[in-house]
């Protein structure tokens, strides 16, 4: 079988990340998460923290700010993102691998044997695991959550030509309420049929 990459998006506690995990332990290929923002963060010079704290923020998107930059020196989050989007291709060309977040399905557009997917789950399943699986502690719980997917959708609407989420950017949308097994399943089916044709 030929090489292949997974990209996966995820709303925030949609398990998004534990499906990567367990996918890449079945297809016994690489899986990369945070490890890119330590390949980044040696790439820019930046701290792994400042790096780790530039997918975060929400750059700038003004008329001004875009005329600004367009006579200067990229911007830091733009920075951040050149060198991930290098440390991605990379990736890509040197081995199979699942790849998550970090707008790695549009940084990868162009490469035929990518499998762009994105999880998606109920609201109430997603704030149970932000407090149950993931330990956070916030009065607000909800409003946590949408917080975080409004931080992601900001960062990748910003990067990316696609919207954040909208089903036609991705070859498979999966609702993690169906299990993280059966979510795991539908990914390595449609990746091994990648891998044959």
């Amino acid at each position: 079988m030929k090489q292949i990459v997974i990209t996966l998006s995820r709303e925030y506690g949609s398990g998004g990340r534990i499906i990567a995990q367990k996918l890449a332990s079945d297809l016994q290929i690489k899986f990369y998460d945070k490890e890119l923002i330590a390949d980044v963060a040696r790439k820019t010079g930046f701290s792994e923290n400042f790096v780790r704290d530039a997918e975060h923020k929400r750059p700038t998107n003004s008329f001004l700010y875009d005329l600004y930059c367009a006579v200067q020196t990229p911007s830091v989050p733009d920075q951040v993102f050149i060198a991930q989007a290098q440390v991605i291709k990379q990736a890509a060309e040197r081995e199979s691998c699942i790849i998550v977040g970090r707008c790695a399905d549009y940084i990868l557009r162009d490469q035929p044997n990518c499998l762009r997917v994105f999880i998606s789950a109920p609201l109430g399943e997603r704030v149970r695991r932000a407090k149950e699986e993931y330990g956070v502690q916030e009065a607000n719980l909800e409003g946590y959550v949408l917080r975080q997917d409004k931080a992601r959708a900001s960062y990748y609407n910003y990067f990316a030509t696609g919207r954040w989420g909208d089903s036609r950017t991705y070859d498979l949308c999966i609702n993690s309420r169906l299990g993280i097994d059966t979510a795991v399943e539908c990914i390595k089916a449609a990746a091994q049929a990648l891998m044959r044709e």
